[in-house]
């Protein structure tokens, strides 16, 4: 009796083990809406539909070069792909296949496996470009305005070293400032190629708000701007400067 169980034991046991090893047949549906998101060059490829029975594997290259597979993005059970740190040359442009595959683990009869192309993302000319900081500092005299523009930090790094956008944009990168009396719609606008910007024309007593932009005019047009910074204004009041305005509303 002892060995009759046995034997019927190791029989499920091998029919379970069968069923795990017996290759997946027919095919996976193809993944949808494949899409570049990207910002600072943090570079994310997504998509859809969420995986059931299948799972996802991302292939990447260089237009016309061999594909490539970056190992966090094979047979997983997500949409998203971190591409950041593979897409090594920014001034390149690159394609991704999303492949459905078997899950993790699971063996199939199919030579070639259903796939999606994304469009083609050129990091350089197509990563979106966050927002700058400023500050503001008034000449003793009243007549000059300075802004001092912070650039903000990309995802990448070089020698332990975060680079920001000009560190990667050089001379391609520009400024838009953009400024009006308080309470008025009409607006001047300054291009700079410094991110020290002086601003000379400025009514003495009047309140004025300020906003700054990344700009690269060597890009498409619908890639020139980068993200609006937050608005700063001034007092208007012939006894404070822009820069001591701000300071003391922050003290409040």
């Amino acid at each position: 009796m002892l060995m009759t169980k046995q034997r019927i034991a190791v029989g499920a046991l091998l029919v379970l083990v069968f069923l795990h090893l017996k290759p997946v047949t027919g095919s996976y549906p193809r993944a949808q809406k494949v899409t570049w998101k990207s910002t600072n060059f943090k570079t994310i490829l997504t998509w859809e539909p969420l995986p059931t029975d299948y799972s996802y594997t991302v292939e990447y290259s260089m237009v016309s070069r061999d594909k490539q597979r970056n190992s966090n993005c094979i047979r997983i059970s997500t949409t998203t792909c971190d591409l950041t740190g593979s897409l090594t040359d920014l001034n390149a442009c690159y394609v991704a296949d999303v492949l459905s595959e078997p899950p993790l683990g699971a063996a199939s009869d199919l030579v070639e496996f259903p796939y999606t192309r994304s469009s083609r993302f050129c990091p350089f000319n197509d990563t979106d470009i966050g927002r700058p900081s400023f500050k503001l500092e008034v000449s003793n005299d009243k007549k000059k305005t300075t802004m001092y523009v912070t650039d903000p930090f990309t995802a990448l790094f070089k020698e332990g070293h975060q680079l920001n956008i000009r560190d990667i944009f050089t001379e391609n990168l520009h400024y838009k400032v953009t400024y009006n009396r308080n309470k008025s719609s009409g607006k001047k606008v300054i291009i700079s190629k410094n991110s020290i910007i002086e601003l000379t024309d400025l009514d003495e007593g009047e309140s004025y708000c300020f906003n700054v932009q990344a700009y690269i005019p060597s890009r498409g047009v619908n890639k020139q701007l980068g993200e609006l910074s937050q608005t700063q204004c001034s007092d208007g009041d012939d006894e404070k400067s822009v820069f001591k305005a701000r300071r003391q509303r922050g003290s409040n």
